[in-house]
């Protein structure tokens, strides 16, 4: 059976969410900001679900057409199947957002939406009234540009949140970045991999689990598992199948280091439960301190913002305090996300790649130093 899905994503992940999407055997029908649409079998819900490092939610896709008016949202909304997927006892909140649509008010799309999908199962049941005692299913909504695309959840909690990271310092990372972040400074075997502002460890966390080929949501569960279109042995087979892939020997190594003890407790709470302890050297240091150690390394960090952890001009002393610090370390790669459009400056050094990117609604730069300018000379 063909089914088609939708996962959202961080603006700027679209390209790596794309890149997972097809490496596990579905074909992308869709790729527009933040959400890419695809093909896949029923089996697709739990293998995707327990796979893509850097997809926010998944849905099943259950229908799109254009609505300028509300008689045109209730009759595309009626029209579709949804008898297929809820329940005649089942819940069907409804949620969404509008963007760029003559349809801009969300409370009445989503009194409409509510209201044809109630008339549609009440017909399909023969029930004047649906008692929605039973499974849950959220409904959400997206028109963009008066397309109406509706969607059916299939991750309750987001696919950010993998389950080991109960504890978090303040302005933590998302984990679907700090995922990105890694897959960009392209980690290998054989180079250090160091965070100087670990906070909670999540980009050394993401790194490990991406070099020891950890599935990303192997450890939690999923508001899908409880709908009955997916079979029960997709979920068992699909986290089997994860398991088989882990890497047990690899020789990969990172730091994560911070200046406050508790950062370095939380950040070695989080490894243990994700299961890359013995990965990852957590301890106590100031970022200002960092030396090669005589290996070939690569820096990817996410040092505080000015307006959340910091004053402005602590931020910008820190970032030149950085670039003098940094200039030591030879022919290491570095790679920083921070707000500042101003970092290279600050730093001291033009960066050689840019990248804009999402830490949640909060836009950022990941600045891109290849080669060390003294090293080029």
């Amino acid at each position: 059976m063909t089914l088609n899905y939708t996962a959202t994503c961080l603006f700027g992940l679209e390209g790596l969410l794309g890149e997972e999407i097809e490496s596990l055997g579905y074909k992308r029908i869709e790729n527009m900001d933040g959400r890419i649409t695809f093909e896949g079998d029923e089996n697709a819900a739990a293998r995707c679900s327990i796979n893509l490092r850097f997809a926010e939610r998944l849905y099943l896709h259950v229908g799109s057409f254009t609505a300028t008016t509300f008689t045109e949202l209730f009759d595309g909304t009626k029209d579709l199947p949804w008898e297929n997927y809820i329940g005649r006892d089942d819940e069907f909140p409804v949620s969404g957002h509008s963007i760029k649509s003559k349809l801009f008010s969300v409370p009445d799309c989503q009194k409409i939406i509510k209201k044809a999908t109630s008339v549609r199962l009440g017909e399909k049941y023969n029930l004047a009234r649906l008692p929605e005692t039973g499974t849950r299913y959220k409904i959400e909504f997206f028109l963009f540009k008066d397309k109406a695309n509706l969607m059916i959840d299939l991750s309750g909690a987001p696919l950010h949140k993998r389950g080991y990271r109960p504890e978090t310092v303040d302005a933590p990372i998302r984990e679907t970045l700090a995922a990105a972040m890694v897959k960009l400074a392209r980690p290998r075997e054989n180079v250090l991999l160091w965070d100087p502002f670990c906070g909670s460890g999540t980009i050394a966390i993401e790194a490990a689990m991406m070099m020891k080929n950890i599935a990303p949501g192997l450890k939690r569960t999923f508001v899908a598992e409880n709908y009955p279109i997916f079979p029960s042995e997709s979920w068992t087979a699909a986290r089997e199948e994860a398991e088989s892939k882990i890497n047990h020997n690899t020789q990969f190594e990172a730091y994560a280091t911070d200046i406050n003890d508790e950062c370095v407790r939380i950040a070695e709470e989080s490894a243990r439960r994700a299961g890359v302890a013995d990965m990852i050297n957590i301890f106590k240091m100031d970022a200002l301190d960092i030396d090669t150690l005589g290996r070939r390394g690569t820096i990817v960090t996410n040092p505080p913002y000015g307006d959340r952890l910091l004053t402005l001009e602590e931020a910008e002393s820190l970032y030149r305090a950085m670039g003098q610090a940094f200039a030591s370390l030879e022919k290491w790669q570095i790679y920083v996300i921070t707000q500042s459009e101003n970092f290279p400056k600050l730093y001291g050094r033009r960066a050689d790649k840019i990248r804009k990117l999402y830490n949640g609604m909060i836009p950022c730069y990941y600045y891109q130093f290849f080669k060390n300018q003294d090293a080029k000379k």
